[in-house]
Order: structure tokens, then sequence, then C-alpha cells
């Protein structure tokens, strides 16, 4: 069972009560690399990274120290569409967190010493990435696919643009966009609820002098599908390659269907359709898998395979197979019913962590408001028909619409 609760300035709260000794809190926030503008690209994530290097009563040491001095971890992350600071810690301490997040966020004064020191930090996550085309082929397909909308913006930014961020750039995109409308605070732990209430409103609401602020959601950026097949010589060992397009959004209807045909098609599991098909039976590659991402007013759906320069061709034979065969062949009831059982386990297994239960329902009550128990999902996922996933098949999966990238 989940607890709701709105703060007087408008801050939401979500928390599910556990038995452990440990509890894990965060703060989403709602914004993201897509609510960047031209030289701003990267600056939600450096302020994720800059939020931590002192506050209005904390130096960067203290910081670090606030969290870690009593066994736990303070840690964060942004994403194309949001940022969350989040910390695990005996459930003794949680006032210790909740009070450190309310001052990174509400008090950062982003010392300019400091914030050269990250930026040279920031610069080297960049080059790292660069590095790494396993992962640098997921940002140069979502660029080349998303074209001009908000959303093809890299998250780590481009070194031009961080070395020129100030302290005043950062407490004004601070100010804009870190809003109470904006904000969820997510518990997952052994705390009494009141008391929670009490230390967020301590902490977070009006006692803590955060007012809300008017800060309407913008429309939707409008998106046009374009497809592409690109090949680029990267002089890698392997030839690193996506194929992928477009898909369910956050909010569309389709969307369980989808997350459980991608989960068939190449999720974690080792019986996976791309996993025997390319891995097992042939032998092609170390890593094969397909992901789904949905965002608010668009969804990506990939494919990804590092395979032997001499076997691509033939890997992607293998993988559009697979892609045919899911809309034009049903899945047979025994199937699909094999297919429910596995991903309700899946999902179970994952909300069995406290920490990914918190991130899951943090993120799931900044969107909807509102929170799915598993039970419920898990009665979404039963309902589905043989007829369900080959329609979103036939209306995702098609050759035509799809796009690719590969580094050789």
């Amino acid at each position: 069972m989940y607890y709701y609760h709105t703060l007087s300035n408008g801050i939401r709260i979500i928390f599910r009560p556990t038995q452990s000794i440990v509890t894990h809190a965060g703060v989403y926030i709602g914004v993201g690399s897509r609510h960047e503008q031209g030289s701003e690209e990267g600056i939600a994530h450096f302020i994720e990274h800059s939020i931590f290097k002192g506050t209005e009563h904390r130096r960067s040491y203290h910081i670090r120290n606030r969290i870690d001095g009593v066994g736990g971890e303070l840690d964060a992350f942004t994403t194309k569409e949001e940022t969350c600071v989040y910390a695990s810690a005996l459930s003794e301490h949680l006032e210790r967190c909740l009070e450190l997040f309310a001052d990174i966020l509400f008090h950062s004064t982003f010392p300019e010493h400091e914030i050269e020191k990250e930026k040279d930090v920031v610069i080297e996550e960049i080059n790292l990435y660069r590095d790494s085309p396993a992962e640098l082929i997921y940002d140069e397909f979502e660029e080349r696919f998303f074209g001009s909308h908000p959303l093809a913006h890299n998250i780590l930014g481009t070194k031009r643009n961080v070395r020129r961020f100030t302290s005043a750039m950062l407490s004004d995109y601070m100010h804009r966009h870190y809003t109470p409308d904006r904000m969820v605070v997510s518990v997952v732990g052994n705390v009494d609820f009141k008391r929670l209430i009490h230390l967020c409103e301590k902490h977070f609401g009006l006692e803590g002098g955060m007012e809300n602020v008017d800060n309407s959601t913008p429309s939707p950026d409008s998106f046009q599908l374009s497809t592409f097949n690109t090949q680029l010589n990267k002089h890698t060992h392997q030839v690193h390659m996506l194929i992928g397009g477009v898909a369910p959004t956050l909010f569309d209807n389709q969307k369980t269907a989808f997350t459980l045909l991608n989960n068939i098609l190449g999720g974690p599991a080792m019986n996976s359709r791309l996993n025997v098909a390319v891995r097992e039976k042939e032998g092609f590659c170390y890593t094969i898998e397909s992901q789904y991402v949905p965002f608010t007013d668009a969804g990506l759906f990939y494919i990804y395979a590092g395979v032997d320069s001499g076997a691509s061709e033939r890997a992607t034979q293998l993988i559009l197979a697979q892609l045919r065969q899911l809309c034009d062949v049903p899945l047979t009831p025994q199937q699909l019913h094999a297919a429910q059982t596995q991903f309700i386990g899946q999902m179970a297994i994952t909300n069995d962590s406290g920490l990914n239960e918190m991130q899951s329902i943090g993120k799931a009550y900044l969107n909807f408001d509102h929170v799915d128990t598993l039970d419920e999902m898990n009665r979404d996922i039963l309902a589905l028909t043989p007829a369900d996933i080959q329609s979103v098949a036939q209306q995702y999966l098609r050759e035509e619409i799809l796009s690719s990238l590969y580094y050789k």
C-alpha cells in the first residue's frame, strides 16, 4: 500500500512502509536535458553534479560527509526528463537525509572555485563516454532520431557549453525549473507516515521557506519521424549496431502491451528471442538487447548488439526475422502465458529492492500523480491477449519504419 500527501506549497510525497532497518529516500524533479535551451545544453546534468559543492550552510566536504559519515549512500542522476537526488541510510537517519536534500536543492550557492573544478570532472566524463562506442551509439542514434526535438539533447552536453557555465547560470536555471509543483519526495522504509509528513513540512514546506511558484508545464513539442540508415567508420574492434524506431509514449494505452513485447523480444532473460536467435544459436555476439524508453510526448525502441565485423550482416538478418515473426505470427495462449508469468516475476524481483522501488514510485507519482501497486500492474499484464501483442508489433516493428546506426 502506498501513502500520499501534498505539502502546503505543492510538493508531493509518496511513501511505502517496510520492516527494513534501511530507509531509501529521494527527491524527483521534473526537469532534465529536454528542458534546456540552446547554450544551456548539459546544464541540468551539470547542476546535478554542482549541488553537492556548497550551500548557504555547508561546504562541499560537509555535504559529502553528512550521509557517508553515518554509513549511508548519497547519489543523484539526470535523465532526459527528470533529475533525482537520493540516499539510503539507517531509518534513524531519515531526517538527516531529508534536511540535506532540502539544503542542496534550495540553498546551493555554486562556489566559483568548486564549479571550475567540477567542469574538469564533467569534461572527463564526456571523454570517457566518447571512448565507449557501446554507450555513445545510443546518444548519436537519439540525436539523429529526434532531430530538432528537445529529446535529442545529449544529457552530458558539450565541452564548449560546460566550460562556459557560471554560478549565475546555474542559479537561474534552478530558480526557473526546480519548483515545488515539479517535485516529489519518495520514501520506502520503516518510518511513521505522520512523522514523515512533519519532517517534509519542516524541511521542504512553507515552514522550511520553500514557497510555491506558478510554473505550468509547457505544451508538448511536436515530433516528426524521419528514418535513417547510417554506417560510420569508428575503427572499433566490433561492429556496434542499433536498430530502432518510434514507440508508445508514457501515457499511451498501448504502453503495457509494448513493454511485454519488448521483454519477449530482447529483455534481460537468457530466453529472450534475440538472445536465443543471435547469441545462443549462432554465437555472433556477447551482448544483444532491446530497450523501450517512453517519454511524455514520444517513445523510443531500439535493439543493440555488438558483433564481429564478419557477422554484422547475418546478425541484422536474424534480428529483422524476429521482428517479422512477431508481426506475422500471433503468440499462442501458452507462449503468452509464459511471457506474462516471466515478466510478473521479473517485476517482483526488481521491486524487492527498496532502492529500486523508491525510484520507480517516485518517477511514477511525478508523471501520473498516482502509482499502481504490483497487483494492479500484474492485472494489466494478465489482461493482455495475443491480438494485443501482435497489434503493437505490427504498428511499431515494421522494417520500413525502423532506423539503423552502425559503428564499424
